[in-house]
């Protein structure tokens, strides 16, 4: 059998050349249920924004290990003790820490399947490939899972300053062309050190901190929580919601067999069992948008105009304020579509609602961004930072909106 060289280098537009520093990293990349991120979008629907945010989250995983490698590296450099088996487990962890994500990233949590988060899932998948891998994910996994002992370790895949929003900011700000985002992660990798088992920036890099942090708030009003992706990613989570509405009651659909599961069937995490993910396996964006396509043809007057909607791009029209919507002006744009079209509150309530939307650029808890001094001192980034916003980015910022159809629908 021919020997297969599994010492790849990938060509990235954000970092350029990429290697996979290990045969069990390929062989979990070359897998099925890895490859399947091809077909998963990063940033859900906001291509109907920004057209050039069409990378994915395959992407995105191979950038956050390409990260978590600097790290390392960097790591080891300053003296702290990092055995071979924990940076495979750390290698691991950063490149599956999305695998459980479904079509169009966030939307599926909250339609088709009930409750059950893409951390669940990718914790399940991680789990499934641990057996086929005959236990080499095991640290990986607890690691993930935060029961390992040392604390850095999860700090480096899921805190304020991890390698996944180091990787995702600067991508996502590179393919929707918004410069706001663009951090430099080089330098806040560079700057990476290890206090009392807790990871900590070097003072150094104090003002790389800020401007990740800057960036990270406009990356979220700007492109995030823009307000036509809002609408769209909302009008997905309706479409899935009425499909689903119509399967249970007997009325049939075009789609997918993985779709049509989970259409029919109501899944939460206890009944996601091995065939289960299987099935998720699966789905991906190509399912969703083949059924829309074909739905926007339906007789169910909301399924169809839904479908309609995102396929060529009619959106629902969106006001944002500070202040929550009276009941009257839902009432008012429900009254209108109700008379208008004759159908009933229940069904005019997918085309009219409204929601909040919160941005919180840095959360002072537990895992706050420590700041290193050279006399061994640590201190809180809003602390040691002289930049005066700072105090305001680890504000809450609240805002309401409410989505309503255009002229006609």
């Amino acid at each position: 059998m021919k020997k297969i060289n599994k010492l790849k280098i990938l060509n990235d537009p954000i970092y350029g050349f990429i290697t996979i520093p290990n045969s069990t990293i390929f062989d979990l990349i070359e897998h099925k249920y890895f490859q399947r991120l091809r077909r998963i979008s990063q940033m859900g629907l906001s291509y109907l924004v920004y057209p050039g945010a069409h990378h994915t989250r395959f992407h995105h995983a191979i950038g956050c290990m390409h990260l978590m490698q600097k790290a390392v590296q960097v790591l080891r450099f300053k003296g702290v003790r990092i055995s071979s088996k924990e940076e495979d487990a750390l290698y691991i962890a950063i490149l599956l820490h999305d695998i459980g994500h479904g079509p169009f990233s966030h939307a599926m949590e909250h339609s088709i399947v009930k409750g059950v988060s893409h951390e669940e899932i990718s914790l399940l998948f991680m789990q499934k490939l641990n057996e086929e891998f005959n236990g080499d994910l095991t640290l990986a996994i607890q690691i993930f899972k935060g029961e390992y002992h040392r604390k850095f370790m999860l700090q480096l895949i899921s805190s304020q300053i991890d390698m996944d929003r180091a990787d995702y900011l600067k991508r996502d700000s590179f393919y929707t062309g918004v410069s706001e985002g663009n951090i430099n992660s080089e330098r806040i990798i560079t700057m990476l050190h290890v206090k009392e088992d807790e990871l900590v920036i070097e003072n150094k890099g104090i003002y790389s901190v800020e401007k990740f942090l800057v960036a990270r708030r406009l990356m979220y009003w700007q492109v995030y929580l823009h307000k036509t992706s809002l609408a769209a990613e909302q009008l997905i989570i309706r479409v899935l919601k009425r499909a689903k509405e119509l399967s249970r009651k007997g009325v049939e659909l075009e789609a997918s067999k993985p779709l049509k599961f989970f259409l029919e069937n109501e899944i939460s995490i206890t009944e996601f069992d091995d065939d289960c993910l299987e099935t998720f396996s699966r789905l991906d964006n190509f399912d969703i948008i083949s059924a829309m396509k074909s739905w926007q043809y339906h007789d169910d007057f909301v399924l169809s105009n839904l479908c309609e909607m995102i396929i060529n791009r009619q959106l629902l029209k969106v006001k944002i304020k500070k202040k929550p919507f009276s009941e009257d002006n839902l009432v008012t744009y429900i009254n209108a579509l109700q008379e208008k079209y004759d159908i009933t509150k229940e069904e005019a309530q997918y085309f009219v609602f409204t929601g909040q939307i919160s941005n919180q650029a840095y959360t002072r808890s537990k895992q706050n961004i420590k700041i290193l001094y050279k006399s061994g001192k640590t201190e809180d980034v809003v602390k040691a930072s002289d930049q005066l916003n700072l105090k305001a980015l680890s504000k809450k910022v609240t805002k309401y909106y409410i989505c309503y159809p255009k002229q006609k629908l």
